[in-house]
C-alpha cells in the first residue's frame, strides 16, 4: 500500500526586511534615476521615473529617460516648457495621459511647493498625476519615509510569500498593508527598491529562482510548490477589435499633412494624420466620405495594426500626393517630412506613416507595456 505524500505546510519563519536588504545591498541593480549607496535620491528624478515606468520595462524606460531628462534637467524646466514639447519627448512611451499630468504636476510643484517635492504621500497625493504607487515610492525612495509602493513586482512577490488566493485586483488592499508590515523603520526607500528588483531578477512571472531568494525559506508559494500560479488574477477581458481609415497627404515639398488631437480622451494632445472614426463596423470602401480633403487617393496594400490597453485596432492607409503651394484645410497643417522626429507621434501614428511613406519616415519604438519591470 502505497503512502501519500505529506503535504506541505506552512513556513515557520517569518520574512525580515534584514534579509531581503542584505541580499540588495550585494545585488542591487545600477539604475539611471537610482542613488549609488549613501547618496541621497533626487526627487525629481524618482518621480519621473516611477511615471515612466507605469506599465512599461526597465529596458524601454532607459533611453527615453535619459533623453527626457537631458532636454528637461529639473522640475523648473520641464514646468517651463510648453506642453507640446513635453508630448513630443514622451512620444513613443504610450499612456499620453501621464505625459499632460506629468507636465502639469511640474507646474503644481513650482507654484504649490516653490519647486520642492513635498515629501509626504498625503502631499504628494494631492499632486496631478500622483497614485497611491507613485506617491509611495517617491516618499520612501526620496524622503525615507515608511510607506509601502506596491507595484507588479511587489504584487508578486507578497502574493507568493503569502500564497494569497484572492484574486488581483481585489487582493490589492491585503498586498498593501502585508507590505506595509515588512517595511522597515530605517531604510524604507531601500527596501522598497529591494522587492522591485527582487521581483524584477528572482522572482519572475515564469521559472523564479527561489533557490536564490534571500525570502526562500518563509515563502508559502515555493514551500507548496505552487510558485507559479501567483499571483491570481481575473481573467481581462479584451476589448472589441476597431476599424478606421488612415489618410496620409504628401505635397510635392515633402510636407505632410497632420493635426492635433483633442487634449482629452484617447491619445489626448497628440499628433496624427487625419483619419476616420475607430468603429468596430467601420466599412473602408466608404472611407472616402472621411477623407481631408478632396484628392486622387490611392487605398494602399495592407492593414496597419495596433494593440491599445482596452481594445485592437486595424487601419486602412490611404495616400494622396498633392501639388506644393496646397493649403491645409482647417485645424491642420504641414509638417516637413525631416521634421517628423519633432511631432508628438504616438506609436500607432509612426507605424501609419511607415506603412505610408517607407520605414525611414517615421521608425516606431514604442515598448511594450509590461507587469513587471
Amino acid at each position: 500500500m502505497l503512502t501519500p505524500a505529506p503535504r506541505a505546510t506552512k513556513p515557520q519563519a517569518r520574512p525580515a526586511a534584514a534579509d531581503l536588504l542584505t541580499w540588495y545591498d550585494r545585488h542591487r541593480r545600477s539604475l539611471p534615476w537610482r542613488a549609488e549607496p549613501g547618496e541621497i535620491a533626487a526627487p525629481y528624478r524618482v518621480w519621473l521615473s516611477e511615471i515612466m515606468l507605469q506599465q512599461t520595462t526597465v529596458m524601454a524606460v532607459k533611453p527615453f529617460y535619459l533623453r527626457f531628462l537631458d532636454r528637461f534637467p529639473t522640475v523648473a524646466d520641464l514646468a517651463a516648457a510648453p506642453v507640446d514639447a513635453v508630448m513630443q519627448a514622451w512620444a513613443g512611451l504610450g499612456y499620453y495621459s501621464r505625459a499632460r499630468n506629468l507636465h502639469a504636476c511640474a507646474i503644481a510643484v513650482m507654484e504649490r511647493h516653490g519647486g520642492r517635492f513635498p515629501a509626504t504621500e498625503a502631499e504628494l497625493l494631492t499632486l496631478p498625476g500622483i497614485g497611491a504607487y507613485t506617491a509611495a515610492a517617491v516618499a520612501s525612495i526620496a524622503f525615507n519615509q515608511r510607506a509601502a509602493a506596491v507595484d507588479g513586482n511587489v504584487e508578486r512577490v507578497m502574493s507568493r510569500l503569502f500564497a494569497i488566493e484572492e484574486a488581483l485586483p481585489k487582493s490589492k488592499p491585503l498586498i498593501r498593508a502585508l507590505t506595509l508590515e515588512l517595511v522597515p523603520d530605517d531604510r524604507p526607500g531601500d527596501f522598497a527598491q529591494a522587492v522591485m528588483d527582487l521581483g524584477a531578477t528572482i522572482c519572475t512571472p515564469k521559472r523564479p529562482a527561489c533557490a536564490l531568494c534571500p525570502w526562500m525559506v518563509p515563502c508559502e508559494a515555493r514551500a507548496a510548490g505552487t510558485q507559479e500560479l501567483y499571483p491570481k488574477k481575473l481573467k481581462k477581458v479584451s476589448g472589441d477589435l476597431r476599424r478606421g481609415a488612415a489618410f496620409v497627404v504628401l505635397r510635392a515639398d515633402d510636407g505632410i499633412l497632420l493635426r492635433t488631437r483633442p487634449p482629452q480622451g484617447l491619445l489626448g494632445g497628440m499628433v496624427e494624420t487625419p483619419t476616420s472614426a475607430w468603429e468596430p463596423s467601420y466599412e473602408p470602401a466608404h472611407a472616402m466620405l472621411d477623407a481631408p480633403m478632396e484628392a486622387r487617393w490611392q487605398r494602399l496594400p495592407g492593414i496597419v495594426r495596433h494593440v491599445f490597453t482596452h481594445f485592437p485596432l486595424e487601419l486602412t492607409v490611404f495616400l494622396a500626393k498633392v501639388p506644393k503651394g496646397t493649403p491645409a484645410p482647417a485645424d491642420l497643417r504641414w509638417t516637413l517630412r525631416r521634421d517628423l522626429h519633432e511631432e508628438a507621434l504616438p506609436g500607432v501614428m509612426k507605424k501609419v506613416l511607415a506603412h505610408a511613406l517607407g520605414s525611414g519616415a517615421a521608425p516606431v519604438k514604442t515598448p511594450k507595456a509590461k507587469d513587471e519591470r
